[in-house]
């Protein structure tokens, strides 16, 4: 087995008794990037070529000079006999929505590319300083504006490592793609309607959304700042913990952070799901949307894969000694995308006005009149289509005479989605439940081109995610399967505020419940053809 294969633990482990260096395990990252990524994401338009459909395309950026340099310190520290951090010599990328110093940070866009950024984001620095060796920043949907990673400016836009024809969803799917393809066993992603859990399914990785505020935004380029959350990609439970154990905690930098203490995430990994009660809803179960012809309201039971994923898990955490409750209503989950429009255009719309070719970032070449006609040439120029759609729809549902019908009623549903969770979580209530167990995703991995352009289509793929981001709660994905189209298929777990140990523990057992089922040992296509 490679280095690059390798879980972030078990090369943390290498690393310690020196039977390998940073250089080391960085260059067998460095090989695989090589032999699997592509060419990077870039504004050309140039066609794809052969070549370019079977390659992943994970990366904007390189920062091999960077990772190098972080790498050599870690061996030095290691040779003196110090401790040179939890994370010391474990590769890592980062989704380019966050700021990180001397570096490129373009959130995917146009209005962006020229923009380096003076300092560097707060889970980044904490990763940083907790050893991690930064190799380089990821692709995703512009400004985070997708479900498939497909609206990123730069191009090409990443691909799914089990099947490079399809997506590896969005927006954190440059993220999940490099950690599935192992070009690093960390990535950093952030989830606003799901966008760490959706494309962890469809990549079959673990990726967990922490409880808002329990890791700082400071440095994060916002899409809808009550909603977005950073959090860890990885391709285990463990490796997970490990992370979310160097970047959580308060930061002064930022008032939503939590002044909650961060538990040992690791040291309570292994505790096993014995008397924990998990329920299921069949909420869950269905999908509720708008008929595209007619705009009539239907439900669409989800596919027979999808549920049968769920249920083995139950019965994998029941063998265990969980106890499965049945049968919890979660009957506002049906809002939750109709609500996440909303509110989550307002608040991008609010966010990309800062972005008017005045202090920084992409200006318009074109001689305006004034300054209005500046900032028109400039927004029509830099942004892409879906920046433009979410600034006209923000502005249009909270203008004063909309308010009322869209944006309030909007809030008063994210507080009966909240109200759900309490009840199932209330440890005095009738449910009193550790955690909910769903499906993550209604599908697996979608084609290439099939829905993207597509918004409404493409928004209900996050139906089952986007309450716990209404909620603030936490949830993990975890993969929990292989479909007949030889794709992942991916379980979720959600729990009360601040839940992420016992989260992990339960993605733990399930881990262990299952290690030696045939479906474990299948891996991505581009791996299965090196």
């Amino acid at each position: 087995m490679e280095l690059c294969d390798l879980s972030a633990l078990e090369l943390r482990n290498l690393l310690r008794r020196k039977e390998v260096s940073a250089v080391e395990v960085l260059d067998a990252h460095l090989r695989r990037i090589d032999a699997v990524d592509g060419r990077p994401g870039t504004l050309d338009s140039a066609p794809l070529t052969d070549e370019d459909r079977r390659k992943v395309h994970a990366l904007i950026t390189r920062t091999d000079a960077r990772a190098r340099a972080q790498a050599e310190a870690v061996d030095r520290r290691l040779a003196a006999g110090e401790d040179p951090g939890p994370l010391a010599g474990i590769p890592v990328t980062v989704k380019d929505i966050f700021c990180v110093k001397g570096t490129p940070s373009t959130a995917a866009s146009r209005i962006l590319a020229s923009f380096t950024a003076p300092y560097t984001a707060t889970p980044v620095e904490r990763m940083e300083a907790a050893g991690a060796v930064m190799i380089g920043k990821v692709n995703l949907d512009e400004f985070t504006y997708g479900s498939s990673n497909e609206s990123s400016a730069f191009q090409p836009a990443p691909r799914n490592p089990w099947n490079p024809e399809r997506v590896p969803g969005g927006s954190s799917g440059g993220s999940a793609a490099s950690v599935a393809a192992g070009e690093a066993p960390l990535s950093l992603g952030t989830d606003t309607a799901g966008s760490i859990r959706q494309p962890a399914a469809f990549c079959g990785v673990v990726g967990m959304k922490p409880t808002y505020g329990r890791v700082s935004r400071y440095g994060l380029i916002a899409f809808a700042s009550s909603l977005d959350c950073p959090g860890p990609l990885a391709r285990s439970s463990a490796d997970a913990a490990l992370m979310l154990q160097a970047i959580a905690g308060p930061d002064p930098r930022d008032a939503t952070s939590a002044a909650v203490p961060v538990p040992d995430y690791l040291a309570e990994l292994e505790k096993g799901v014995k008397g924990m009660r998990i329920g299921l809803s069949p909420d869950y179960f269905q999908l509720t949307f708008p008929d595209p012809q007619t705009g009539e309201i239907r439900q669409q039971a989800l596919p027979e894969e999808m549920r049968a994923a769920v249920l083995h898990a139950a019965e994998v955490l029941a063998g265990m000694g969980a106890e499965i409750i049945e049968d919890v209503p979660m009957p506002a989950t049906r809002y939750g995308i109709p609500a996440y429009f909303v509110i989550s255009r307002v608040e991008a719309a609010s966010n990309l006005h800062r972005y008017d070719g005045v202090k920084y970032g992409y200006r318009t070449r074109r001689k305006p009149a004034d300054l209005r006609d500046l900032y028109r040439k400039t927004r029509a120029e830099g942004f892409g289509p879906q920046p433009k759609l979410r600034i006209l729809m923000g502005m249009y549902v909270s203008a004063a005479q909309y308010s009322e019908q869209y944006y309030n009623r909007a809030l008063k549903v994210r507080a009966m989605i909240r109200n759900d969770f309490d009840r199932a979580f209330d440890p005095s209530g009738k449910y009193r439940l550790n955690a909910l167990l769903t499906p993550t995703t209604p599908t697996t991995a979608f084609e290439m081109d099939a829905v993207y352009g597509d918004s409404v289509l493409m928004q209900y793929a996050d139906q089952l995610t986007v309450p716990a981001n209404h909620a603030g709660v936490p949830g993990i994905s975890l993969p929990g399967g292989i479909a007949a189209d030889g794709l992942p298929v991916g379980i979720q777990l959600l729990g009360p505020d601040f839940s992420e140990a016992e989260l992990l523990r339960i993605g733990r057992a399930f881990e262990v419940g299952t290690a030696g089922e045939a479906w474990r040992q299948v891996k991505p296509l581009v791996l299965r053809e090196r």
